[in-house]
């Protein structure tokens, strides 16, 4: 595959003056402790304070600003952050949504989905089957289905986290971003490898859904069991033909997983330490430095915190 025609850098770039109105520019902050625990200087770049609170609206808006008519249906599948952000880019910009989850997506992400106007589904027993049961309205409907990433345009979106970051700090020279189907990984490779050719790229997934893992050391995409985790955005199976597996595999310079524990205690770090509220998916990478699976000693790097829609204490 030609991964210029999948997401080319020119793409992001066109995608970052079309979000310019639309979403905001989110703080690069460096952590002392983080810093000092890895030997390294570290930055996290918290896209939890992004629009709908997760960086999922960068890659939604792009794509639905790109519909070719006003007043478009769209369907997606979601774990609950990006079908939030479909929603809102919905309602922004006079489109329908309709959302598929699974039945335990977090109350404050299908809170919000169903606050934004848009039918929410949460009818699946697993992320793999709300995907099925997307992809098989959006034909019946001949609807838009925009994946959470699988299609260009949320690539490129999402690839914009990129150029700002490394517009905000220039020297930075490892990124590492929490993996689920691929499309911010992708993203954010594509962008900052235009930017800076031999910058670090790192993946960190869950031990529970190492979709990106097996599909490494199989040499493709291979199914798995996925088990539950902390990290519910992160997890289900990759669609097949997804444009992110070659991406990843060519791009990408490293992916380990972290377990629950793992992402429990980077959760708590976040708020105890940093002041920083993250959902289980948004501290997946952090968890990586934390653990010590990702290695960024005598680096600078920069740790995505990608999402903060965690649910209430009831």
């Amino acid at each position: 595959m030609d991964l210029e025609r999948v997401v080319a850098p020119g793409d992001v770039l066109s995608a970052r003056a079309r979000l310019a109105a639309h979403v905001v520019a989110t703080p690069l902050r460096p952590s002392e402790p983080v810093s000092r625990a890895c030997g390294a200087h570290v930055l996290l770049k918290l896209e939890c304070l992004q629009v709908t609170n997760s960086f999922k609206a960068r890659g939604a808006a792009n794509a639905v600003l790109q519909l070719p008519r006003p007043g478009s249906l769209i369907v997606t599948a979601s774990g609950g952050n990006h079908g939030r952000a479909i929603a809102w880019a919905a309602e922004r910009f006079g489109h329908r949504a309709i959302v598929y989850t699974p039945q335990g997506a977090p109350r404050a992400k299908t809170d919000a989905i169903r606050a934004h106007g848009a039918d929410l589904k949460a009818e699946a027993r697993s992320y793999d089957e709300a995907e099925a049961l997307a992809l098989a309205a959006a034909a019946r409907l001949d609807a838009a289905f925009v994946s959470p990433y699988n299609h260009p345009h949320v690539i490129a979106g999402a690839g914009t986290v990129a150029l700002e970051l490394l517009d905000q700090d220039a020297g930075v020279d490892t990124i590492v971003v929490p993996i689920g189907g691929g499309g911010l990984i992708s993203g954010v490779a594509t962008a900052a490898r235009s930017v800076r050719p031999g910058i670090r790229v790192v993946g960190v997934e869950a031990t529970a859904s190492a979709a990106f893992t097996a599909a490494l050391a199989a040499g493709q995409l291979v199914e798995i069991e996925v088990g539950p985790t902390v990290a519910d955005g992160l997890g289900g199976n990759i669609e097949a033909g997804s444009m992110t597996w070659p991406i990843v595999r060519d791009m990408v310079d490293d992916v380990v997983t972290v377990t629950d524990a793992d992402i429990l205690a980077a959760m708590r770090h976040l708020l105890e330490v940093e002041g920083v509220v993250a959902e289980g998916a948004g501290a997946t990478a952090l968890a990586g430095l934390l653990s010590g699976r990702v290695d960024v000693a005598g680096r600078r790097a920069a740790v995505l915190v990608t999402g903060g829609n965690v649910d209430r204490l009831t």
